[in-house]
């Protein structure tokens, strides 16, 4: 087990504890659209910069998603979260799979918005040479931010995703970081898991659809659901954060009783 710390913030005081995971493209910054308006009262939310990102930028590592999960459940000791709740952004969403892969018995539910599949998201030919150059090429970056948000959100916009992201990350990081999301299949670790599963999709994402969420979610996790979102891409927290923080945290304090109900085959989308 590695020492070491994490950086992270933890907004709220309830007994539901929840880890916030950024995705590829930013740090814990990515949650700043949806703070303001969270459940502070029956949530503590810890939001993490993973190595090579914000307060971690320089922190050196392997940069994979089991180093990731091993990092969160150093980070759960030293805050003496027991049991808790996990929500990733895209490569984050890998990164919750992740913990359910290492420790099931400590994670109450996992969120993946735009999720990276357990079985990661192979690349080939040119989309290879535009991920893979996105590390070094800032305009890289920008055409895969349009693309995944459906080529609707406007320049200024674009612009802004793509300074973040070169602030907040470090570019061998960043490079070493999409061998680990899109190279790593664990999968066959995860098929069956019985930990509820919330997969929030946006209608405009063509690269993590919600066809690709019932090829993978729903078909591994006997408890998932598919939220929807259609107003969003690839990028919820900044395109739809009301939406997103409705579907998120209504799936997280959903109650024992009602859980049968709420992840049954009838719940699925």
């Amino acid at each position: 087990m590695t020492s070491f710390v994490l950086p992270h913030e933890v907004h709220g005081d309830g007994a539901h504890k929840v880890f916030a995971v950024h995705g590829w493209f930013a740090d814990r910054s990515a949650y700043a659209p949806v703070l303001p308006d969270l459940d502070r009262t029956s949530f503590s939310y810890a939001l993490v910069d993973l190595r090579g990102y914000g307060g971690a930028r320089d922190a050196t590592g392997a940069y994979t998603t089991a180093e990731a999960a091993a990092d969160l459940l150093e980070l759960a000791d030293r805050l003496g979260w027991r049991r808790f709740s996990v929500l990733g952004h895209s490569m984050g969403g890998a990164v919750a799979q992740r913990l359910l892969a290492s420790a099931p018995d400590r994670l109450r539910r996992i969120v993946g918005v735009s999720p990276v599949p357990a079985s990661g998201l192979p690349l080939a030919g040119a989309q290879a040479e535009l991920f893979v150059q996105a590390a070094h090429r800032p305009e890289n970056r920008r055409a895969i931010i349009d693309f995944t948000t459906g080529g609707r959100r406007p320049a200024a916009w674009l612009d802004r995703m793509v300074a973040r992201s070169l602030e907040r990350s470090d570019a061998k990081a960043f490079r070493a970081w999409l061998d680990s999301w899109a190279g790593d299949d664990f999968s066959a670790e995860v098929a069956g898991a019985e930990v509820p599963a919330l997969a929030v999709a946006g209608a405009l994402d063509p690269a993590l659809s919600p066809e690709v969420m019932r090829q993978t979610w729903l078909s591994w996790y006997p408890r998932a659901r598919l939220a929807v979102l259609p107003g969003a891409g690839h990028c919820a927290m900044d395109e739809t954060p009301l939406e997103l923080i409705r579907t998120v945290e209504d799936f997280l304090r959903a109650d024992e009783a009602g859980e049968a109900d709420a992840t049954g085959r009838g719940g699925r989308a």
